[in-house]
């Protein structure tokens, strides 16, 4: 398909802000090398990220037979991380309407992991934003539902959600993350990220994507507090 309109239009998912679905569609390598382009994705990636949770997590909880607390945590994990979105992407054709820059390009950013999980969560973000929820099912249900009853690797773990669990088991508090460095190339950054209780730093973690590092420095936190 010659668009991302035709590839909607095909999907059957309708659209109005066109803008919305561009930004949706473009890099921060893109952003660097066009003028024209004023912004990358990653707001809409953020918007995108709590409609997969908040989806995924029903779909979960309305499963018969039910599944346990332990079980459904587990499981969405497993369903929006960041290779199963790649996945997802790849699945769906997505990666050709991707604007790229020059040099991401050259160095296989059309097929990195990170880039395609963080296009599809940004798309997810533009279409909730422009139409609402329905087309959002239309399109999880799609690449995410055939995907739960099969058979996944026990290796994915959420130490975000551990971690978050453990600490308010013993109050009511809420940790965040925080990024303290980013070096290498612009096309592959890696990033450093700090995971802090109010102002007292439990772990530390890196990354060639903000998420990977935040699970680096949750795994480094609850490892520590468990001890």
């Amino acid at each position: 398909m010659d668009t991302i309109y035709d590839w909607l239009d095909a999907k059957g998912i309708p659209y109005d802000n066109k803008e919305l679905i561009e930004v949706a569609l473009t890099h921060s390598s893109y952003v660097n090398e066009h003028k024209h382009a004023q912004c990358d994705n990653e707001r809409l990636e953020f918007m995108g990220d709590a409609v997969l949770q908040i989806w995924t997590s029903k779909k979960l909880f309305l499963m018969q037979p039910p599944l346990d607390e332990g079980k459904m945590t587990t499981l969405r994990a497993q369903l929006v991380c960041e290779e199963a979105l790649a996945a997802y992407n790849r699945k769906l054709g997505l990666a050709a309407y991707l604007k790229l820059g020059v040099g991401e390009e050259k160095t296989g950013g059309r097929n990195r992991d990170s880039i395609l999980a963080d296009m599809f969560e940004a798309l997810l973000g533009a279409i909730y934003l422009d139409q609402g929820l329905e087309p959002i099912n239309t399109l999880l249900e799609e690449v995410i539902t055939p995907t739960i009853r099969s058979p996944k690797s026990e290796r994915v773990i959420d130490y975000k959600t551990k971690l978050q669990e453990y600490v308010q088991s013993d109050s009511r508090k809420t940790v965040h993350y925080e990024v303290v460095n980013v070096t290498g190339p612009s096309n592959k950054p890696l990033f450093e990220v700090i995971v802090k209780l109010e102002d007292i730093t439990l772990g530390k973690g890196i990354g060639y994507s903000k998420k990977r590092a935040e699970q680096q420095a949750a795994k480094d936190a609850f490892e520590k507090m468990v001890k």
